[in-house]
């Protein structure tokens, strides 16, 4: 039987690697083609996903990765983001992530298990479908995200996406957080370090399919905002359906969506 989260850690340490070997700016944000998302495909997002594509060869899976696409056609669908918040690594700004999810199906539903290794604090989350969250290998104890959004964190965000957003949560949310890496902030969500979570534009599931069992595992609300269908029937694939909210309740991700649709 297949040791996943082994497998997780190991890709973690290769990327640890691949970045030590290319600490400078200027051999990091190198361009080298267009990946199948449809961003840049840069130095470090190359050699970064080479590595953690390389511990899953030989198995029974299927890959589904930002800067290869969909590879294979086996039992298992790894849905991998080498460098989630690959501006912030390219730059040298501690908040990026390795997000990989294992998952026995092609929907989110599916998603057995959730790893993100946040490069910058070294904290390791890990959710089971079914089993809880952990974080650095124990159990996950937070207190829950707060129903009066104190901190919202806006995702896949430009600076006109910003401005044409920001005060429609104006009484919605006392202060927004631009982070950078929507998986990390998915994690926040979970451990109740954030109250609220957007994405501005249609995420990819490489960026939310880890992060979103870890939140949802902690009885925490994902939603699409721009589709009917539940988020738990989204695709792992790389087509960009919709824009993510996520909340504590049903109530609150209701409020935030009401605002960014507005």
């Amino acid at each position: 039987m297949t040791d996943w989260l082994a497998l997780c850690r190991a890709a973690a340490a290769d990327v640890r690697g691949v970045l030590q070997e290319m600490p400078a700016r200027t051999e990091r944000e190198r361009v080298l083609a267009t990946g199948a998302g449809g961003d840049d495909t840069t130095a470090i997002d190359a050699a970064a996903e080479r590595v953690v594509l390389a511990r899953f060869d030989g198995l029974d899976a299927t890959i589904v990765s930002e800067e290869v696409g969909t590879r294979g056609d086996g039992r298992w669908r790894v849905v991998v983001d080498p460098i989630d918040g690959s501006l912030n690594a390219k730059r040298g700004i501690p908040f990026f992530s390795l997000s990989i999810a294992i998952a026995d199906g092609d929907t989110m539903r599916d998603v057995e298990l959730g790893y993100v290794y946040d490069f910058g604090s070294g904290e390791e989350w890990v959710a089971r479908r079914g089993g809880g969250v952990q974080l650095n290998g124990e159990p996950l104890r937070a207190e829950p995200p707060r129903d009066r959004i104190e901190i919202l964190s806006f995702e896949a965000t430009l600076t006109s996406e910003v401005a044409d957003k920001a005060a429609a949560f104006t009484g919605v949310a006392h202060r927004l957080r631009v982070m950078g890496s929507l998986a990390l902030s998915l994690c926040d969500l979970a451990a109740g370090r954030m109250d609220a979570v957007v994405s501005l534009k249609p995420y990819r599931s490489v960026d939310v399919a880890a992060g979103q069992l870890l939140a949802r595992e902690r009885g925490l609300v994902v939603a699409n905002v721009d589709r009917d269908e539940s988020f738990g029937d989204a695709p792992l694939d790389l087509v960009p359906r919709s824009r993510i909210a996520a909340a504590g309740t049903d109530d609150v991700c209701r409020r935030v969506i009401a605002a960014l649709s507005v």
